[in-house]
């Protein structure tokens, strides 16, 4: 449990992949709050913790089921504000008195409309000013009828007591998910809760440097830090961070596992050296991951294949370094919740990360990973706090196992050369059309397939390759970038003209949930 001074809000994860982002909402808010999950909450966790006001989150389990999560039952006592979503709300009316049923076609998934009571609590102040307020439904079970003391301030078609109250206590219940960007006035409730609850908003991302720079300073001691330094903005702010917090303690380590986009090797070396003065080891291991990644086809063999070897190679060097206690990484939010629950709760795995979880207890080290809990927008925050510059930090995402996920089926040397420099001209195309920085990812990917073509007078036999670019805000969820077609018809042209091996250029649009905004 995190020790600070600031007003605490908790929020109790019953296992909904989207619990993250009522904190996320909450941040913006400026209010801190913390994510635990059911069965840590016991009354002598609350009376530590102290909360001032409490939400429960959503969940996949069905409150009806023998031994669903369940809060204390003196979360109710403690005469604090509480928002039940989704889940939280139906355990709350189940725990208070009210019913939850199964199904009988009441069962809602997606946009869905509320229509608002005669009587509006100041939860919703803002809501309902032109009529009806678009939502995010995600529920098969239904609140039938609600716990006494409360009423019912909303409704849904398949959601009569989409939102309900005991004003008298300060609960407040509501079906749907107001976190999700496609609850769009959602941020509005949350700011009228936390503000009803009395929160000052002093919770800034210079407060939580200055936190995350003395957890570290406390986990550390004087320990040696060896850090995984990928060049990306994650890693990056993270070593920029650890190194401000415990200076030449640590040592970073940037692995060139040869499947890096055009150049990029060459530049992070350049940069961290000369440009940020941090210790760095470049360790260019491109024959042992290559070698090993030979003849492997399978997208999760690939990624346990980079995520041991990652970890061999850092294990040779902290010994070579003499004494390294911990292994920094740049892991975020999302990397955890497609891998395991963030916070211990039962959150459903999507995709394993080879910079997610326990490292073997053979290196006898331990993780320090201070972004663990943030976006990808808030580490960029983060980043601009701690002076990185906004061409840095603007950076579109790039995985750890680097081209390894964008060239689908056997990787071999020439195709990742031929993969380099589409990827190339491809990101050349969108900074010379100043569409980078509307663009949360773009990237190539070249296809396991060759296709006839002709070019000029000849028969050609070459690769075809996949053009992506991706829209988002926090890397939880994507929708395809809509270029034009003289965007696209350009660009398959140069790709075409300059890249030899490719002869066929395809654009993907299909929209990506959580966990596969990445090709593979």
């Amino acid at each position: 449990m995190t020790q600070t001074s600031h007003d605490r809000l908790l929020i109790i994860d019953f296992g909904s992949q989207v619990t993250q982002l009522i904190a996320r909402r909450l941040r913006e808010l400026n209010v801190y709050c913390e994510i635990h999950p059911f069965q840590n909450v016991t009354d002598a966790f609350l009376d530590e913790f102290a909360p001032k006001a409490v939400i429960f989150s959503g969940g996949p389990a069905s409150v009806i089921d023998d031994g669903s999560p369940r809060p204390p039952a003196s979360v109710f006592d403690r005469g604090v504000p509480i928002l039940g979503i989704c889940y939280g709300q139906q355990v709350m009316m189940q725990m208070l008195g009210g019913k939850v049923e199964r199904g009988h076609g009441t069962a809602e998934f997606g946009r869905a409309y509320v229509t608002p009571a005669e009587d509006r609590p100041d939860l919703l102040n803002g809501w309902f000013l032109d009529g009806q307020e678009q939502v995010w439904m995600s529920h098969g079970d239904h609140v039938s009828a609600i716990a006494p003391g409360f009423e019912v301030y909303g409704t849904s078609p398949n959601a009569p007591y989409a939102i309900t109250a005991d004003l008298s206590r300060n609960f407040f219940a509501v079906q749907f998910h107001p976190e999700v960007h496609h609850t769009p006035n959602g941020k509005t409730l949350y700011e009228n809760f936390v503000k009803l609850a009395g929160f000052s908003g002093d919770w800034t991302m210079g407060a939580y440097r200055e936190q995350a720079i003395q957890q570290i300073r406390d986990q550390v001691g004087d320990g040696k830090v060896i850090c995984a330094l990928s060049g990306g903005v994650d890693s990056s702010v993270a070593a920029v961070l650890i190194h401000e917090a415990i200076g030449d303690q640590l040592t970073c380590v940037f692995v060139d596992h040869g499947l890096m986009r055009l150049n990029e090797a060459e530049e992070v070396v350049t940069m961290f050296r000369e440009h940020y003065n941090l210790p760095l080891i470049h360790a260019d291991e491109s024959e042992l991951f290559l070698g090993q990644l030979d003849g492997q086809s399978d997208p999760e063999t690939k990624r346990k294949i980079i995520g041991r070897l990652f970890i061999e190679v850092f294990e040779k060097h902290a010994k070579e370094i003499g004494g390294a206690d911990f292994l920094a990484q740049g892991t975020l939010y999302p990397d955890v919740i497609e891998s395991v629950s963030f916070s211990g709760g039962p959150s459903v795995t999507i995709k394993s990360h080879h910079n997610v979880g326990g490292l073997p207890e053979k290196m006898g080290m331990k993780l320090v990973e201070p972004l663990r809990e943030l976006f990808k927008d808030e580490v960029r925050a983060l980043g601009h706090e701690l002076g990185l510059p906004a061409s840095f930090i603007g950076r579109h995402p790039f995985p750890g196992p680097g081209l390894a996920i964008r060239c689908p089926g056997e990787i071999t040397r020439p195709k990742l050369e031929i993969l380099r420099k589409a990827d190339a001209v491809y990101i050349d195309q969108i900074r010379k059309h100043g569409l980078y920085d509307e663009i949360w990812q773009a990237y190539v990917a070249i296809l396991p397939v060759r296709t006839v073509g002709v070019m000029g007078d000849g028969r050609t036999y070459d690769y075809a390759c996949a053009l992506r670019a991706v829209t988002s805000v926090d890397g939880m969820t994507a929708d395809y970038y809509p270029f034009t077609h003289e965007f696209l018809g350009e660009t398959a042209t140069r790709i075409i003209n300059e890249v030899q091996g490719i002869n066929r250029v395809t654009y993907d649009i299909t929209s990506k949930p959580p966990g596969t905004i990445e090709w593979e």
